[in-house]
C-alpha cells in the first residue's frame, strides 16, 4: 500500500514539473521579445535624433538660400532701375548690361530650383518618417520611372549652361532637350526652351528661333525668360526681314512689360530703326 502512496505521489510531482516546464520556456521568449522591441525603440529613437538633426541642417539651408535670394533680387531690380535710367542715351551699354543681368537672373534661378529641391527632400523625409509604423510589413518598392535613368535635373541644367555659355552650342543644344524631354515640368524648363531659341538665334536659323521663342511665350507665361523671349523674338523677325512684324513685337513687348530692361532695349532698338530709315529717305534724287 505504501509504494502505491508512493508511486502516486511520484506521478503527481512529475505532471506539475511537466506543466511547469513551459511555462519557463514562454517566459523566456517573452524576456527575449522585449530585449527585441526595447532595442528596436533605442535604434528609432537615434534614427529620430538623426532625423531631427538633418532636419535642422536643412531648415538652415533653406534660410541661407531664402537670404541670397532676397539679397540678390534686390541687387538686380536696383541694377534694372539704373539701366532703364540711363539707357535713353547708351543703347550699346543697355544690351551690354542686359547680358549680365540675365546672367544675374540665371543664378536666382539656380538658388531657387536648389531651395526647391532641399524643400522636396524635406518633403519625402517627412513622408518616410510617417509612413515609418512598428510592425508594418515592409512595402515593394515603387518602380523607377523613366526619368530615372537620366542624369539629375540641376546637373543636366548646368552642364547644359555651361556648355551654352562656352559656345558649345551643339551639345548645349542636346542637353537643354534633354533636360525638356525628361524635366518639362520644373521651374527650369521654360529657361532651357529659351536658350534653345537663343542657339537658334545664334546660329542665324532665325525661323526656327522664332518657333521656340513662341513657345516659351506659349507654353512657359509664367516664367521669367517671357519678356526675354518676347524681345528675342522682335530681333528675330527683324534680322529675318519681316521689319513691320518685328516692330509690332517689340511695342508689344513694351505695353506689357513697360518698366522691364527688355522694354528699354525695345524702345532702344525701334529709336534706331526709325534713324537709319529716316537718313536713308533723302537718298532719291528730287524731281526738277
Amino acid at each position: 500500500m505504501r509504494h502505491k502512496t508512493r508511486a502516486s505521489v511520484y506521478a503527481s510531482l512529475a505532471l506539475c514539473l511537466l506543466a511547469v516546464t513551459p511555462a519557463f520556456g514562454v517566459s523566456r521568449e517573452i524576456v527575449q521579445l522585449q530585449t527585441q522591441v526595447q532595442a528596436l525603440q533605442e535604434s528609432m529613437a537615434r534614427m529620430q535624433q538623426a532625423f531631427d538633426e538633418r532636419m535642422g541642417v536643412m531648415k538652415n539651408l533653406i534660410e541661407q538660400s531664402t537670404d541670397n535670394i532676397n539679397k540678390m533680387t534686390s541687387a538686380v531690380e536696383t541694377l534694372q532701375k539704373s539701366v532703364q535710367q540711363s539707357g535713353a542715351d547708351s543703347g550699346n551699354r543697355v544690351d551690354q548690361l542686359s547680358g549680365q543681368i540675365q546672367a544675374l537672373h540665371d543664378s536666382l534661378d539656380e538658388l531657387k530650383a536648389r531651395v526647391a529641391k532641399l524643400n522636396k527632400q524635406i518633403d519625402d523625409m517627412n513622408a518616410a518618417k510617417e509612413n515609418l509604423q512598428p510592425g508594418a510589413p515592409g512595402a515593394a518598392p515603387p518602380a523607377q520611372p523613366p526619368q530615372a535613368q537620366a542624369p539629375p535635373a540641376d546637373i543636366l541644367y548646368n552642364n547644359a549652361l555651361r556648355d551654352y555659355n562656352a559656345a558649345k552650342y551643339q551639345l548645349a543644344q542636346q542637353e537643354f532637350n534633354d533636360y525638356l524631354k525628361f524635366y518639362g515640368n520644373t521651374d527650369l524648363a521654360g529657361n532651357a526652351q529659351f536658350y534653345v531659341a537663343e542657339i537658334e538665334f545664334r546660329q542665324g536659323n532665325y525661323p526656327q528661333a522664332i518657333k521656340d521663342y513662341d513657345t516659351v511665350l506659349e507654353q512657359y507665361p509664367g516664367g521669367n525668360k517671357t519678356a526675354a523671349a518676347q524681345l528675342k523674338k522682335g530681333y528675330a523677325l527683324l534680322e529675318s526681314g519681316q521689319r513691320d512684324a518685328g516692330v509690332r513685337e517689340l511695342r508689344s513687348l513694351i505695353n506689357r512689360y513697360p518698366r522691364s530692361i527688355e522694354a528699354t532695349q525695345a524702345r532702344d532698338r525701334i529709336r534706331r530703326l526709325v534713324s537709319s530709315t529716316g537718313t536713308r529717305k533723302p537718298s532719291p534724287s528730287q524731281p526738277q
